[in-house]
């Protein structure tokens, strides 16, 4: 089948403003994980395409970060406006790519959109300091300058937010950049190329290399002297490899890795908001997200009854091709992240959890999995020890909230973390004894341009989104002067 979407994204490597193949000539499919289809044929780059991109960027650098902040601004604007007026255009390319449903597409191209807005604004807020030595012999002045080429490897969950997620900062702040898109989903990154060069993004400034050697194409750009920035979003087990090659030339990181979210359910919450915010924060991409909820902890006296309305909230949830406007759930990604959903939910039932609703891979071509409550699941089930990445959600029960407060902070994660009162007081008291970079009260989602989003422990290491965001592409210079 010919979609006009995919038609219209380039599928050559973008280096340096223009569009070329592969050194060698290779190239990898791109398929739709709702019907198994090969939906295009895109360039695989090498080690040495790779390098290229990383000298059109540094080439370009020094002219970038003399750009006016105001003027790289406007050109951050011009692309989110761009963004907005094709944003149904772009839901449609992320739906065929990644499975997820058109309403929720929508809502990422919106979300990605943001990011570019929010960092058209702050490109003009990069301010030094000026004070006086304590000692009165001199001045501190501090300056904040790009910190240089940044190279980015984003994943296949959120193609177009993870990528402006980076960019966004980066331009802002003067960098130059080089993405490596996931290779389940390089078109949209692809089509957001053509995007920015529309805008006015100068030649060099973006680069996009898609390729299936992605181990050895970012080692080798780690390698490479005029790389001085990395931003990865994946699983924790790369991250650590990542963080292992970025330091042999001290290349500065930041991680977005993986999650364990926990939803804790408190006595006193308001079940029908629990459950509301339940299916968001299980069910936003299908589960496929880091911030996910991936443990529930209900207290006993209300679980019983969380647990039925939530059930039947789940089997509700209509399950099909994301370009169907009246579905709400897609398939997963691919079938390996399919098979590895199922097989957790079998451990888990091993283990002696009770399947309420769900339970099982739909049959036939698409790698579709039902939406999944398991109730009884004990403390520590493997389920519970491992990101799902799919749409089952696993309930535990508690006494006490000191119970639930240890329950929560028993993982090597703390990206986020959720949790239902109707005692502010009480849920801000357990956020702040929650392990994790952020935590949503009374809510499903947290993620905010102007916020800054990040984890804890080993979901990871510096920040995305707000200033914070920016500050991640700039170096802090003292100059000692005395007038």
């Amino acid at each position: 089948m010919s979609y006009p979407e995919v038609s219209k994204v380039p599928k050559g490597l973008y280096i340096n403003g223009a569009w070329r193949q592969a050194a060698d000539g290779a190239t990898f499919d791109v398929t739709d994980p709702a019907t198994e289809e090969v939906l295009a044929s895109v360039a695989s780059a090498t080690v040495d395409d790779a390098l290229d991109a990383v000298a059109a960027a540094h080439a370009a650098g020094k002219a970038w970060a003399a750009t006016p902040p105001r003027q790289r601004g406007e050109v951050l604007r011009k692309s989110f406006e761009l963004l907005i007026e094709r944003r149904e255009e772009f839901a449609r390319l992320i739906v065929l790519e990644s499975g997820k449903a058109l309403a929720e597409a929508r809502g990422e191209v919106s979300y990605a959109a943001e990011f570019l807005r929010w960092y058209a604004e702050e490109a003009v807020r990069i301010s030094g300091e000026v004070s006086t030595a304590p000692g009165g012999a001199n001045r501190i002045v501090v300056l904040r300058q790009p910190i240089g080429v940044a190279v980015f490897v984003t994943p296949w969950n959120f193609p177009a937010a993870m990528a402006t997620r980076k960019i966004g900062p980066a331009l802002a702040a003067g960098c130059t950049v080089v993405l490596k898109p996931a290779s389940e989903t390089p078109l949209t990154a692809l089509a957001m190329a053509a995007l920015f060069a529309e805008a006015g993004v100068p030649p060099g400034v973006i680069n996009v290399v898609p390729s299936r050697q992605s181990g050895r194409i970012v080692n080798a750009m780690l390698r490479d002297p005029k790389v001085r920035k990395l931003s990865f979003t994946g699983s924790t087990e790369i991250g650590r490899m990542l963080l292992a090659q970025a330091a042999d030339n001290v290349v500065k990181c930041s991680m977005e890795l993986g999650g364990n979210a926990p939803f804790i359910v408190l006595a006193d919450a308001d079940l029908d908001v629990a459950v509301a915010s339940a299916m968001v924060a299980k069910l936003r991409n299908g589960g496929e997200s880091c911030t996910a909820a991936n443990r529930f902890y209900v207290a006993r006296p209300v679980a019983e009854e969380f647990c039925r309305r939530f059930a039947a909230a789940m089997a509700a949830v209509s399950l099909g091709s994301g370009l169907d406007e009246n579905v709400q759930l897609g398939p997963l990604v691919n079938r390996a992240t399919l098979d590895k959903v199922a097989r957790l939910v079998g451990e888990a039932v091993e283990q002696g959890a009770t399947v309420l609703t769900g339970g099982r891979a739909r049959e036939g071509r698409g790698y579709f999995y039902e939406p999944t409550l398991l109730a009884g699941v004990r403390p520590d089930a493997s389920i519970l020890r491992q990101e799902i990445f799919g749409p089952v959600a696993p309930v535990c029960v508690f006494d006490t909230v000191e119970e639930a407060i240890a329950l929560a902070n028993d993982t090597e994660f703390g990206l986020v973390a959720f949790v239902h009162s109707r005692d502010l007081g009480q849920a801000l008291a357990v956020s702040e004894r929650i392990e994790a970079g952020m935590v949503g009260i009374n809510r499903g989602v947290v993620s905010d341009p102007a916020a800054p989003f990040g984890g804890w422990k080993q979901s990871g290491v510096g920040r995305e989104g707000g200033h914070d965001g920016l500050l991640e592409y700039l170096e802090s210079k003292y100059i000692c002067v005395s007038w």
